[in-house]
């Protein structure tokens, strides 16, 4: 039961690791870049083949940035159940959009093929792929490099007047606060069960006992929510924060040669992942 309330232990994405490794010390901007373009050939491919490759390739840049590999692993734990139930609900009801390969069941409206079934695993190898990489991306980027990166890459839209500084800093405060929260519904969680609310003995497979035990700090998390919007609006405007105004950046970037290494290795591994035909 314990387990029910370390929140804050299994959740990776919006927090940062200092290891000093290779990926630490490349530039923002060819991080953000290199797993973006990973990302969508991840969610392109699919094959099982290309799948499993994705998947070692996102366990060995755990190593490479020297984060331990139990911090992915704990990012997945609170996806299982949606995963699981993701994987039944494909199995059920979308066999009909891939009749075209082998026919393992047919009645009434379910209808398993072998295509079905290979949406199913190459989905849920996929989610996890996904889950992997953006961790390690967070992980080892800080906010404040992940907010100058994302201004960078997006600078070209200013000519077309779109909110390249608004829209970064939206993404960073979001990416920022996701573990923020983690902790404010560890603590209301523990808040509740100390008054007698009955948390973490069903399993998580019984969908409407979990939900009616989530009720009861939804509200209280929406207020938390709400506090702590109002006081980030506060701190913005006591520094003069104006949106729209045009600001200069004290941290300058520049590419040197092991971030063109990492660029292009990454480009050529998601042209791999994309162009190459695997048998299966």
């Amino acid at each position: 039961m314990s387990s029910e309330f370390e929140i804050s232990k299994r959740i990776t994405i919006g927090q940062y690791v200092p290891t000093g490794s290779f990926i630490h010390r490349l530039d923002p901007r060819v991080k953000v870049f290199a797993f973006t373009i990973l990302v969508l050939a991840i969610a392109l491919n699919t094959s099982y083949i290309g799948n499993a490759i994705g998947l070692v390739l996102s366990l060995y840049l755990f190593l490479v940035s020297k984060i331990p590999i139990r911090y992915g692993l704990s990012g997945i734990i609170p996806a299982i159940p949606f995963i699981v139930i993701l994987a039944i609900l494909q199995l059920l009801f979308q066999g009909q959009l891939f009749s075209h390969g082998k026919v393992y069941v047919d009645y009434g409206f379910i209808l398993i093929t072998s295509e079905s079934i290979r949406l199913v695993v190459v989905s849920a190898v996929r989610f996890v792929e996904i889950i992997f990489l953006s961790s390690v991306l967070t992980l080892a980027t800080s906010t404040t490099e992940l907010t100058h990166s994302i201004q960078s890459l997006l600078s070209p839209l200013k000519k077309i007047k779109f909110p390249v500084h608004e829209i970064s800093l939206i993404t960073t405060i979001a990416i920022r606060f996701v573990p923020t929260f983690a902790i404010e519904m560890e603590k209301m969680m523990k808040a509740q069960a100390s008054r007698g609310a009955d948390f973490g003995t069903g399993g998580w497979w019984r969908i409407v006992q979990r939900t009616k035990e989530t009720f009861p700090i939804i509200i209280p998390l929406f207020n938390i929510a709400l506090s702590r919007a109002e006081d980030l609006i506060l701190a913005m405007e006591s520094r003069c924060y104006t949106p729209g105004g045009e600001r200069s950046s004290y941290t300058t970037y520049r590419i040197e040669a092991r971030d063109y290494l990492a660029l292009v290795a990454g480009l050529l591994f998601a042209i791999l992942l994309f162009v190459y035909p695997f048998p299966i």
